[in-house]
């Protein structure tokens, strides 16, 4: 089995790079585009408005409450059949990419994610401490500095570790972009049991890599973490040496 794992390795590692390649690509794109999208879903939740709230509601309910595999085959079989329906769209200049199942993978990795992280926005924005934002306001702060330099700030310390745990989700969601032929890392590990009959090595080899973007992903998070949170240890630093002094 060792030599096995070797021969797949050393064969067919232009396969499994290209795999990670475009497994990188599918998760950097959908989450920082499913980031952008979520912020204005987030803030329309926490809107005293109820037909504000409706919309991102409802949306965040759908891609939350069905399967990513559904939503992919709907995307990519449902609309990808209906685009392919309109009259004259074969022969226009748009049809090399409406015809590529990448755009359809992408679009919905991007909408599940913003889903996922519009909930994780919602409950941060929420529990940001009130008496924080009482006093943006009683300093005379706009409702948009407020949220740009107290709610978001704050927000960004309260959720890291659930958005970290998302992106870690959607790393492992992209492996679903196999069922519509994409060739990304469980794809290539798909393609090379079909060409050597090798199910063990080549899925090893994809865990083995999954397992290292996921380390270099929580390395990573873990320093943005401490980044986020450094004037929380300024302020214990702070009231470390008072409250020894005071006990004196």
């Amino acid at each position: 089995m060792f030599e096995d794992l070797i021969y797949v390795l050393t064969k067919y590692d232009s396969w499994l790079w290209q795999g990670f390649l475009l497994t990188i690509q599918l998760l950097a794109v959908s989450v920082v585009f499913g980031s952008i999208l979520a912020i204005p879903l987030a803030i329309a939740r926490v809107s005293k408005l109820v037909w504000v709230q409706a919309v991102p509601f409802a949306f965040i309910y759908v891609f939350r409450g069905t399967p990513l595999i559904a939503q992919l085959f709907m995307m990519y079989y449902g609309c990808g059949q209906l685009i392919s329906n309109i009259d004259g769209i074969q022969d226009h200049w748009t049809w090399t990419y409406l015809r590529d199942p990448y755009w359809y993978c992408l679009l919905t990795f991007v909408l599940n994610t913003a889903a996922y992280m519009a909930e994780i926005m919602r409950g941060g924005i929420q529990n940001v401490p009130n008496g924080e934002i009482e006093a943006a306001r009683a300093c005379g702060m706009t409702p948009f500095t407020t949220y740009r330099r107290i709610i978001f700030p704050r927000m960004w310390q309260i959720i890291w570790p659930a958005y970290t745990n998302d992106v870690i989700f959607t790393l492992k969601a992209t492996s679903l972009a196999s069922t519509v032929t994409m060739m990304e890392l469980t794809g290539a590990a798909r393609k090379i049991v079909a060409r050597t009959a090798l199910p063990y090595e080549a899925f090893i080899s994809a865990g083995v890599i999954y397992l290292i973007i996921v380390y270099f992903l929580t390395f990573g998070f873990k320093g943005i973490e401490k980044y986020l949170r450094r004037n929380e240890r300024r302020e214990g630093q702070k009231s470390g040496p008072a409250k020894a002094g005071g006990t004196v």
